[in-house]
């Protein structure tokens, strides 16, 4: 009896195994289509740089719950940890055409600029105090295209840089300056933006 019962949860045992290997089956199949998709997707993705000025240090954050997920919001201290961004050059941190230049007065992006790289690239800024391009104007890479601000048509925000980078219409995870920036992540980074 103790031998059956031995046997019966080897067999068991060993079915399961084959149940388990069968459902991960098509998860393996779909792996090498995900990772070739991205690696297209990384092929075509402009080298982005920070929207800022050469050696300027900022703090992103891709905080939990923001919106969209994936995007940025930069931030600049002065050397006593003082918010000093107001009014900084924001710049196009790759080559590219604007795409939109208005004030959003139905979402709380106020002043925005999206310029469009090709390949379905995109960055959108947002919160401007000034937008310096207007629609249509081929723009290149270290460019300034408006200054940091506040606004917004819904929100009583303070001053910062609302970052996107958007692939097919869909923000994604950035990479900037070759770096990525997951989700809820807070780091510094410097710009090499014109550099």
């Amino acid at each position: 009896m103790q031998r059956r019962k031995r046997h019966g949860r080897r067999l068991l045992a060993a079915l399961c195994g084959l149940a388990a290997l069968a459902a991960a089956a098509p998860a393996a199949t779909a792996a090498p289509e995900t990772a070739s998709a991205g690696v297209e997707a990384a092929a075509t993705r402009p080298a982005f740089r920070m929207p800022f000025v050469c050696g300027q240090t900022w703090r992103g954050s891709n905080w939990q719950g923001h919106s969209p997920a994936h995007s940025i919001d930069w931030n600049h201290y002065d050397a006593n940890g003082t918010p000093d961004d107001l009014g900084r050059r924001v710049l196009a941190s790759a080559g590219g055409t604007v795409l939109q230049s208005y004030y959003a007065t139905s979402t709380g992006y106020g002043n925005t600029i999206v310029i469009g790289h090709g390949d379905g690239w995109r960055t959108r800024y947002s919160h401007l105090q000034s937008r310096d391009v207007q629609e249509g104007a081929t723009v290149t890479r270290g460019q300034r295209i408006g200054t940091v601000g506040a606004t917004s048509a819904l929100y009583d925000i303070s001053p910062h840089l609302h970052y996107e980078q958007i692939h097919d219409g869909n923000v994604v995870v950035a990479v900037v300056q070759g770096v990525s920036w997951p989700d809820y992540t807070t780091r510094y980074q410097t710009s090499t933006n014109g550099c």
